[in-house]
């Protein structure tokens, strides 16, 4: 046990390392710098993973050495939520050779830091019925130390633990709130300048576009990439495989068709009002 955890964090000090020097063989040149700096930004459980491979991709076709390993995250994995000051330092620390991400939520002072001109800024976000449905799995099956594990796992089915995930929750150590709490930050991503906001569906379903539009945002800067757009979008279109995230259950967009019943839609409808409409997943209420 204590081996392999010497291990893991010999790999971890290593990989970025390691990084560098693939990435001097790469661009034959020792430093780097020179193009903009970049960060993804998600919501949770709206395709990180998959915004992920796309910053990788970059690396093999704008001169930076790599991705930066770990995320910058709002909350920790233990549970416990990050000071602003802590945030702030880890976007002011983004090395200018890397490509960063994260989990940061759209305050003045993570804006203040981001969303400027000569920077490029991704923001993905996804259909909050898909969300909520990836949630429940991933918080139930798949991570034994989220936080709503072990409740999750008293509930009898799968829909009464999607009407916790809609309605939040506030018992004690157990603080998640409903859907429409949750989605307050996303807005304020979609009203800030400098930020490219990205639909996980089109992603999906509108790749080329999403991909060429993202090369067009790094571009805004008055950067020019080295390589050429039909080359870019190859190898873009070859780094996209979700099925290699460790977070992966499905790659497909809609669904949530298969996991609402009825009363579920009911409860949506009340706690989210026109969320959907706002977000353009909906035209109106009768779906």
């Amino acid at each position: 046990m204590i081996f392999m955890e010497i291990k893991d964090t010999l790999r971890q000090k290593l990989r970025e390392p390691g990084k560098y020097a693939q990435a001097i063989l790469r661009w034959r040149r020792f430093s780097f710098g020179d193009a903009p700096l970049i960060f993804g930004n998600a919501k949770a459980k709206s395709g990180s993973h998959l915004l992920l491979q796309v910053l990788n991709g970059f690396t093999k076709i704008i001169p930076y050495a790599y991705t930066v390993a770990d995320p910058v995250r709002t909350i920790e994995k233990s549970g416990r939520r990050r000071t602003t000051d802590e945030i702030v330092a880890d976007l002011r620390n983004q090395p200018r050779h890397a490509i960063g991400w994260g989990y940061v939520d759209a305050t003045a002072e993570n804006a203040a830091v981001l969303c400027h001109p000569e920077r490029v800024n991704y923001f993905i976000y996804r259909d909050p019925r898909d969300v909520l449905v990836s949630q429940v799995f991933f918080a139930t099956d798949m991570h034994k130390e989220h936080g709503m594990h072990a409740y999750y796992n008293s509930l009898p089915d799968f829909h009464s633990r999607l009407k916790v995930a809609i309605t939040g929750i506030d018992q004690g150590d157990l603080q998640m709130g409903g859907v429409n709490k949750r989605y307050a930050d996303v807005f304020a991503w979609l009203d800030q300048p400098h930020v490219m906001c990205i639909r996980f569906e089109d992603l999906i379903n509108n790749r080329d576009e999403t991909l060429l539009a993202m090369l067009d945002e790094v571009e805004k800067t008055g950067y020019k990439i080295p390589t050429p757009r039909d080359k870019a979008l190859e190898i873009l279109i070859e780094a996209i495989n979700p099925k290699k995230s460790h977070t992966f259950r499905s790659g497909k967009t809609g669904g949530w068709v298969s996991h609402f019943s009825e009363e579920n839609k009911a409860l949506f409808k009340e706690i989210s009002g026109d969320l959907l409409e706002k977000l353009g997943y909906e035209e109106n209420g009768n779906w």
